[in-house]
C-alpha cells in the first residue's frame, strides 16, 4: 500500500476559514471569496499570518493584484457556508450576495458573520510546489466570544466537540 502526503495530512486536524478578496474591473469592484483551511500564524509582532493558494488560482490572481484580503474564521454552525465557497466562482460570488457581511474597515474586503475575523495587507509571498505562500500583515481584527470553531479532519468537517482524535 502506497501512501501519499495527502494520506498523512487527512490526520492533521485544522480550522476552517473564508478568504476574501476583491478586483477592481473599471468602475466596478467584484469581490470572490474561498475556503481553505491553510491558514498559519507567522509572526506576533509584527502581527503576520499566512495563506497558501493554488498558483494557478484566479482568486490568488486577484488577491496579489488588490494586495488585500479578509479571513472569517468558521464556526462549527458553518458547515454550509464552507461548502458554499468550496465551489466554483461564479456560486462563489452568488453566496456572497445572499449572507451578511460587512466591508472591513482597513481594506474593504467583505467579512462574514464569524467567531473571529482579520483583514490583512500583502507583505510577502514564497512559491513553494505547486502553491503560493502568501504573508500578510494583520492591519484588523475582531473576536466574538462564545462560539466553537469548524474544524476539517480526514476529508470531512466536524465540529470540536465530535472531534474524533
Amino acid at each position: 500500500m502506497k501512501n501519499d502526503l495527502r494520506d498523512v495530512m487527512r490526520n492533521f486536524a485544522t480550522g476552517v476559514c473564508v478568504i476574501s478578496t476583491y478586483s477592481d474591473q473599471s468602475t466596478l469592484r467584484r469581490h470572490d471569496a474561498i475556503t481553505a483551511n491553510s491558514l498559519t500564524s507567522v509572526s506576533l509582532e509584527p502581527p503576520l499570518v499566512s495563506i497558501s493558494l493554488r498558483s494557478d488560482s484566479g482568486f490568488l490572481a486577484d488577491l496579489m493584484e488588490s494586495e488585500v484580503w479578509g479571513i472569517s474564521i468558521l464556526d462549527s454552525e458553518s458547515e454550509q457556508v464552507a461548502h458554499s465557497f468550496a465551489r466554483p466562482r461564479e456560486d462563489r460570488e452568488a453566496a456572497l450576495r445572499e449572507l451578511p457581511v460587512e466591508v472591513g474597515a482597513e481594506t474593504g474586503v467583505l467579512l462574514l458573520d464569524a467567531p473571529s475575523w482579520m483583514e490583512c495587507r500583502f507583505r510577502d509571498y514564497v512559491v513553494a510546489g505547486d502553491h503560493i505562500m502568501v504573508i500578510g500583515e494583520v492591519v484588523g481584527l475582531g473576536v466574538r466570544e462564545g462560539r466553537s470553531p469548524l474544524i476539517f479532519l480526514q476529508g470531512e468537517f466536524h465540529r470540536f466537540e465530535d472531534a474524533q482524535v
